[in-house]
């Protein structure tokens, strides 16, 4: 997805958009939009939106491609315990977690602060978390070429949480992999250490 940056007078523009429509949703609910305390909340909505779904004006390719080094080392890397928040598609709840991805070079090496990026990048839309989980694993192996990626996402949906099941306690968890990752030792290897306690 192309990135769009808006000028400041578009992004003012879609503020006000927006908040109308949450001052129409908290009629709708039965509330008062006018009394004092929700006077501001129908902006304070818009921009938290506009925050919470700013990877869509965000290019993860092109934040891998600005700090790609040659570099030999062929082993595996790991970035563990990347927290993330996104929005369910389904209920624009939020769900929240961990993800932990692994790659193994190809001649190039990137940023280490580069892949949580990418994940804020793909997280800060609505989203599905199998989604979420493939379209990072696809961009870091598309843009890297590596010998392989490994991804797993740990988290918790407020969708379930706070309305249906009401399953407090419930963990989803994802995974995908491509390449060397694809052979069991070599996953194996991955999840026992984002399994251990290394730091």
């Amino acid at each position: 997805m192309t990135s769009t940056i808006k000028t400041d007078a578009q992004e003012d523009q879609l503020i006000q958009q927006l908040s109308d429509h949450y001052s129409s949703i908290l009629e709708g609910i039965g509330e008062d939009a006018g009394r004092e305390g929700l006077l501001k909340t129908p902006e304070r909505a818009a921009k938290a939106m506009r925050f919470l779904t700013e990877g869509y004006q965000m290019d993860a390719e092109s934040i891998l491609r600005s700090a790609m080094f040659r570099e030999d080392y062929s082993e595996m890397v790991i970035v563990k315990d990347i927290e993330l928040y996104s929005l369910c598609e389904h209920h624009l709840l939020p769900f929240f977690g961990k993800a932990h991805l692994a790659y193994i070079p190809n001649g190039y090496i990137v940023g280490l602060s580069k892949i949580p990026r990418v994940v804020d990048v793909f997280a800060r839309r609505l989203q599905v978390q199998e989604r979420l989980t493939d379209q990072i694993l696809h961009c870091v192996q598309s843009t890297l070429n590596p010998l392989g990626v490994a991804i797993v996402i740990e988290a918790r949906h407020m969708c379930m949480m706070m309305r249906g099941v009401q399953k407090q306690n419930s963990v989803t968890t994802t995974s995908a992999f491509t390449g060397a990752f694809q052979r069991v030792e070599t996953r194996n290897e991955f999840l026992n250490l984002i399994g251990n306690k290394l730091h």
